[in-house]
C-alpha cells in the first residue's frame, strides 16, 4: 500500500438523475482495470437493455466507496446519489471528498437537482471538474451545456477538450492544451483510439479555445500572466501547474466531454484527475468541534503522525454484513486497535478491515490519513460519527440532519411481516439519518417519517424488493407543528392536601412567542427567594415536557418562550415534583388564551418547464397556495421557485407530467413553518379528532 498521499485521489461523481453517472463510474472502473467484463449492450443503441443492466450492476457501484488505480495514483470513487430526497447523502459524501467530477448531460445540460448538489460542493469548497456526457444523443450540445454551466451555476469553466462531431457523428475530442485530436473507432473499447491532427474544420476554433484556456489559467499566476502578456509563451508544465492551482481554489473548473456509455473521452478525464484534483493534504483540514458543533479551532490534519481521526460517512449492509465506511483523515489505524466513538462515548476494537473493488473486497491490516475503507461489523457507530483515538477525544464536524416533515402509517400486510419488518427498518434507520420510525402507543401503527413523498415512496419499495415485506400504506400525513400569536400574564397554583405531606406550588409566569426555529426557552426573573432557586429546573422541565402535544391537534409545540417572575411556596409541602405539576398545569391553562395556532411546513419548490407550460404550472402553483418568487428563462426551459406548503404538493409529480407532456421536473427541500390559514387548520383539527375518536 503506498503511502504517498500525492499519490491519492478521493472523488465523488455527482450528477442530475440519469445524467450518467453510474454509466461514468462503471466507465472508470472499467478503464482502472477494476471490472474486467462490462456489461456489452450488443445492438449498441438499446438504452433498456442498458437500464436493467445497470439495475443489476448498480449494486456494486452503489457501494458507497471503491478504490482503483490509474497512472500510479490510486482512486477512491465514493458514490454519492442524484435525487434531492437524498439530498443529505450527498452533503454527507462531500465532508469526505478531496475533488469531484460534476456529470451533465449534453443534451439535458444543467437540470434543477444539479443546481442543488453543485451549491453544497460550493459550501464545501470541494474542487471539481465538469464532464459534459452523452454528446452521442440527440440534441447534444456541448457548447450549450457550458454556456449553462456559466449562466445558471454562476462558475467558470475552463474548456479542456472540444467534440469531434455530434450526436451520431460524435467521434472523439480535442485535447485543447496539447492541439490534438483523439478519434474512436465504433467498437465501443474504450482503447481502440488514435491521436492524430485537428480536423481542418476545427483548427481555427482550437486554437482560440488554447488562447483562452491559456489566458484563463494564468490567472492563477501572476508572473507568468504578466510575462504572457509580453509575449512570453508559458510551456505545458507551466499551463498545468497554474490548472492545477486555480483548480483547487475553485477560480474555474476544467470542462471534458464525451461519452461514457460509448466509451469516448474517459480517458482525458481521468488524466485530468491526477493532474488537476488535489491530494487528501492538499485541501483545507476538517474543523473539529464541540459536542453542539461550535468549532474548537483545532483541525484534523491530514498526516500519518497525528493521532487517529475519522468519520463514519455511510452504513450498508450487504451479503458480507453490516459495513461502516470511514474516511480516516489523521494518523493510522491498525487491525485489532481499539477506537473511542466520541458520540457514544464507547469504544470498540476494529475487527475486520475491507477496501472495496467493484466485485471483490480486500482484506486490510491498517489503514491511514487519507484512506477511504469500510469497516465490517462495528456495533452501534452510525452515520456522522466521528471514530479517534481513546487518549485524544474530538468531533469532526457535528452532522445536523433536517428534521423529517412527513408521515405514512404503514402495517405488514400479513401476520409474520412485523417481526421481519422491525428488523429491516432498523437496518434502514441507521443508513439513512433523516428517515425515522416510531410507533403510534394508541394506535399500534408503524409510522415512518422522512423528507418527501418520494423518499417515503422509495423506502416502503426498498422494503418490498430488498426485505420481501409487503405493506399497507396509509395516506401521508405531514409534521404540522402549534405555535402561540399573543403574549400573555398567568398565574398558577398546584395544591393538594389529603392526610400526611401535601403539595404545593404556585407560579406567575410569562409566555409569549419565541424567535422562529427557536423551539422552547426559559428563563427566570424571579427575585428575593418567592420561588426557591432549585425548584426552577422543574419548572422548566414541567413546560418543556408539555410542549410534545399542543392543545389544538395533539401537534408539538414551537417558538414559545416562558419566563418564570414571581411565584409562592410552603416551606414543607413545596417539593420539586409539586412545581413540576404545575408547570404542566400551567401550560394547558395558557396557551389556549395565548392565540394558539396550527403552522405548517412550507417547502422551497424548484420546477423546471418548457416554455409553452409556464402559465399552467404558475397557476397550479397558485391553487396549490404557492407563493412565486423568482422564474428565470433558461436555454431549453424555465425554472419557477416558490414556496409551498407541504400539504399541498401530494401528488405533485403526476400533475406536473401530465402538464408539460412529461417534461416538467421538479425538486423540493423543507424551508421554514408558517400559520395556516384557519379553513386549513379546522379541518386538519377536525381530521385529529376523527382519527382519535376512532383510535
Amino acid at each position: 500500500m503506498s503511502s504517498d498521499l500525492s499519490k491519492y485521489r478521493n472523488i465523488g461523481i455527482f450528477a442530475h438523475v440519469d445524467a450518467g453517472k453510474t454509466t461514468t463510474t462503471e466507465r472508470i472502473l472499467k478503464l482502472t482495470g477494476m471490472i474486467h467484463k462490462i456489461g456489452e449492450v450488443h445492438d449498441g443503441e438499446s438504452t433498456t437493455d442498458f437500464m436493467e443492466q445497470e439495475a443489476e450492476r448498480g449494486i456494486t457501484i452503489q457501494s458507497a466507496a471503491v478504490t482503483c488505480e490509474w497512472k500510479k495514483h490510486r482512486f477512491n470513487v465514493i458514490d454519492t446519489p442524484g435525487h434531492v430526497d437524498f439530498t443529505v447523502e450527498v452533503y454527507r459524501s462531500l465532508k469526505v471528498l478531496d475533488g469531484g467530477i460534476g456529470v451533465f448531460c449534453g443534451s439535458g445540460g444543467v437540470e434543477p437537482q444539479s443546481e442543488t448538489n453543485w451549491r453544497y460542493a460550493n459550501d464545501s469548497k470541494v474542487a471539481r471538474l465538469i464532464f459534459v456526457n452523452k454528446l452521442d444523443r440527440l440534441g447534444a450540445d456541448f457548447y450549450r451545456v457550458t454556456a449553462q454551466v456559466e449562466k445558471v451555476l454562476g462558475a467558470n469553466p475552463l474548456i479542456m477538450t472540444l467534440p469531434i462531431g455530434e450526436e451520431d457523428d460524435f467521434v472523439g475530442v480535442v485535447d485543447v492544451l496539447t492541439q490534438k485530436a483523439y478519434i474512436w473507432d465504433d467498437s465501443g473499447q474504450p482503447e481502440n483510439y488514435v491521436v492524430e491532427d485537428i480536423p481542418a474544420d476545427m483548427v481555427d476554433k482550437a486554437a482560440e479555445y488554447r488562447e483562452q484556456l491559456i489566458e484563463t489559467a494564468l490567472e492563477a499566476d501572476d508572473d507568468l500572466l504578466m510575462a504572457y502578456m509580453e509575449g512570453e509563451e508559458p510551456t505545458e508544465e507551466q499551463v498545468k501547474a497554474c490548472i492545477r492551482k486555480g483548480t483547487r481554489e475553485l477560480l474555474f473548473f476544467p470542462t471534458y466531454c464525451g461519452s461514457a456509455f460509448k466509451n469516448k473521452g474517459m480517458q482525458l478525464l481521468l488524466d485530468a484527475v491526477v493532474d488537476y484534483l488535489p491530494a487528501p493534504h492538499e485541501v483545507n483540514p476538517q474543523p473539529l468541534t464541540d459536542e453542539l458543533g461550535e468549532p474548537t479551532g483545532k483541525f484534523a490534519i491530514v498526516d500519518n503522525k497525528e493521532t487517529f481521526k475519522a468519520l463514519a460517512f455511510k452504513i450498508m449492509d450487504d451479503r458480507f454484513g453490516a459495513l461502516t465506511f470511514i474516511r480516516v483523515y489523521s494518523g493510522v489505524l491498525n487491525k485489532g486497535d481499539t477506537v473511542l466513538n466520541s458520540f457514544t462515548g464507547k469504544t470498540e476494537r476494529i475487527g475486520r478491515m475491507v477496501e472495496m473493488q467493484a466485485e471483490d473486497r480486500t482484506e486490510l491490516t491498517s489503514a491511514q490519513a487519507g484512506d477511504i475503507l469500510a469497516i465490517v461489523g462495528m456495533k452501534n457507530v452510525q452515520t456522522g460519527h466521528t471514530l479517534c483515538d481513546p487518549k485524544d477525544e474530538c468531533t469532526l464536524e457535528a452532522m445536523v440532519f433536517p428534521e423529517p416533515v412527513i408521515s405514512i402509517a404503514v402495517a405488514p400486510k400479513d401476520k409474520g411481516g412485523s417481526e421481519k419488518m422491525g428488523i429491516a427498518i432498523g437496518k434502514m434507520v441507521a443508513e439513512d439519518p433523516t428517515f425515522q420510525v416510531e410507533t403510534d402507543e394508541d394506535s399500534g401503527e408503524t409510522i415512518l417519517r422522512g423528507m418527501g413523498e418520494l423518499h417515503l415512496d422509495i423506502k416502503v419499495d426498498i422494503l418490498k424488493r430488498t426485505y420481501g415485506v409487503e405493506l399497507n400504506v396509509g395516506k401521508p400525513q405531514v409534521a404540522y407543528r402549534e405555535t402561540i400569536t399573543q403574549a400573555i400574564e398567568d398565574s398558577y397554583t398546584h395544591k393538594k392536601q389529603s392526610g400526611g405531606s401535601g403539595q404545593f406550588g404556585k407560579i406567575d409566569y410569562r409566555i409569549r412567542p419565541g424567535e422562529p426555529n427557536s423551539g422552547f426557552t426559559f428563563k427566570s426573573s424571579v427575585v428575593g427567594g418567592n420561588v426557591p432557586k432549585e425548584f426552577f429546573p422543574a419548572v422548566e422541565k414541567g413546560f418543556k415536557s408539555m410542549m410534545d402535544t399542543g392543545v389544538l391537534a395533539g401537534f408539538p409545540v414551537l417558538d414559545v418562550e416562558v419566563e418564570l417572575y414571581d411565584g409562592g411556596f410552603h416551606a414543607v409541602d413545596s417539593s420539586a415534583v409539586a412545581f413540576e405539576i404545575a408547570a404542566k398545569g400551567a401550560f394547558r391553562q395558557s396557551i389556549p388564551k395565548a392565540g394558539a395556532q396550527l403552522i405548517e411546513p412550507i417547502m422551497n419548490v424548484d420546477v423546471f418547464t418548457p416554455e409553452d407550460h409556464v402559465g399552467d404550472v404558475i397557476g397550479d402553483l397558485n391553487r396549490r397556495r404557492g407563493m412565486i418568487k423568482d422564474q428565470e428563462a433558461g436555454t431549453s426551459g424555465v425554472r419557477i421557485k416558490a414556496d409551498v406548503p407541504l400539504s399541498e404538493m401530494f401528488g405533485y409529480i403526476g400533475t406536473l407530467r401530465t402538464m408539460t407532456s412529461g417534461r416538467g421536473q421538479f425538486s423540493m427541500e423543507f424551508s421554514h413553518y408558517m400559520p395556516c390559514p384557519n379553513n386549513v387548520a379546522e379541518e386538519v383539527i377536525a381530521e385529529v379528532k376523527e382519527r382519535n375518536a376512532k383510535k
